[in-house]
């Protein structure tokens, strides 16, 4: 990282902060790119991802698919293959942490009542 400069980020909103080539970044899953994600992975529904994260079964295709989802959420206009290309902070388990956040954050309901 340059200096002490770290990506921002709201939990509270969803966001996840991210270094990529050395930049800080914001990622989010809105629900446009939640469609065009499940519409792009080789998965039913999006459940189908949340279930294998949590079970442990995700690959790197999963991983690089999500942080794409969340950077474009975050309105990054960067391409597949840049971020492919790219140096993230912390590598790939920094990566895998990031994804698994986002999946978190975007289905996260504690706090509300029916």
């Amino acid at each position: 990282m340059r200096g002490k400069e770290r990506p921002t980020a709201n939990p509270w909103a969803g966001e996840v902060g991210l270094m990529l080539n050395g930049r800080p970044l914001t990622l989010k899953l809105t629900l446009g790119v939640l469609a065009d994600l499940e519409a792009h992975m080789e998965t039913d529904t999006l459940v189908d991802l949340v279930e294998r994260f949590e079970s442990g079964r995700f690959s790197t295709v999963d991983v690089v698919e999500l942080l794409f989802a969340g950077l474009r959420g975050g309105g990054w206009q960067g391409s597949r293959d840049t971020l492919l290309q790219g140096d993230i902070g912390g590598g790939p388990v920094e990566a895998t942490r990031v994804a698994a956040l986002l999946l978190g954050r975007a289905f996260s309901i504690e706090g509300l009542s029916g």
